[in-house]
């Protein structure tokens, strides 16, 4: 389909993921501040039936915490968040994130928002979907300037769960902990393994057939440019403005 913007193909890759059955069950979902992206998978999948409950901590209004991220940690730690999302400023192949800045410590030459929660939510959530629009070797390096989260940890050192995918602008990773390795899961439209190669600073596997990401389906766009966006108005209108065409009422 023609007109399926970028961000609607994401959206729906990462709803995929969410629901995937290989995975940890993912009964109850926290996004993070400015995430629309993973706010709209989010949505669609709440839409298409399936109970999961969403904390969306940039929610204006219905936002269910009232003392913000000190009970998001709280849940997270308990073991009662089983899916986040994060991005960062780089990402390298063993799934390290770096949201603080590039150069040597403290990372001064380009600076990034900052690494806030990102270290503890990765570590004690079940699960994290990555993701970041733009695939380039300036993102995706071979290692990181700088670790503010963590793909793995040493042998010993408790961790809860691991990063599940990595969704781009171009392809999905997938991640595999007990190797620290992304191999390739799909690739976006008009994408080659060697264009991925060409845009990715770190290595990864390559099975011998790579799919090609699945379009979202006829439901599942009506579902985002209608219901979904209708949850998404007042707390991201540029996004919904810009993907679907719609604003707020005045």
């Amino acid at each position: 389909m023609s007109d399926i913007r970028p961000e609607e193909r994401l959206a729906a890759a990462l709803a995929r993921l969410i629901i995937d059955p290989a995975a940890p069950p993912a009964r109850h979902i926290a996004v993070g501040a400015a995430s629309p992206l993973p706010a709209a998978a989010c949505w669609l999948v709440r839409k298409q039936g399936h109970p999961v409950r969403l904390s969306l901590l940039h929610r204006r209004s219905g936002n269910p915490f009232t003392e913000g991220t000190r009970e998001l940690f709280d849940l997270t730690g308990q073991g009662r968040i089983d899916l986040f999302f994060l991005g960062g400023g780089q990402i390298d192949g063993q799934a390290n994130l770096n949201l603080v800045g590039t150069g040597e410590w403290p990372g001064r030459e380009v600076r990034f928002p900052g690494s806030f929660g990102s270290a503890f939510m990765y570590v004690m959530a079940h699960r994290t979907i990555l993701f970041r629009e733009e695939h380039s070797p300036r993102v995706f390096v071979e290692k990181v300037d700088n670790i503010s989260a963590p793909g793995v940890n040493a042998p010993g050192v408790f961790r809860r769960g691991h990063a599940q995918a990595l969704v781009t602008g171009k392809c999905v990773f997938r991640f595999h902990p007990e190797r620290a390795r992304f191999s390739l899961l799909s690739l976006h439209p008009g994408e080659t393994v060697e264009s991925i190669r060409a845009a990715t600073g770190f290595d990864f596997d390559v099975p011998a057939e790579v799919p090609r990401t699945p379009d979202p389906t006829p439901e599942e766009l009506a579902l985002l440019r209608g219901p979904v966006c209708d949850e998404m108005l007042e707390t991201y209108p540029e996004f919904c403005a810009r993907v679907f065409n719609r604003k707020a009422a005045a």
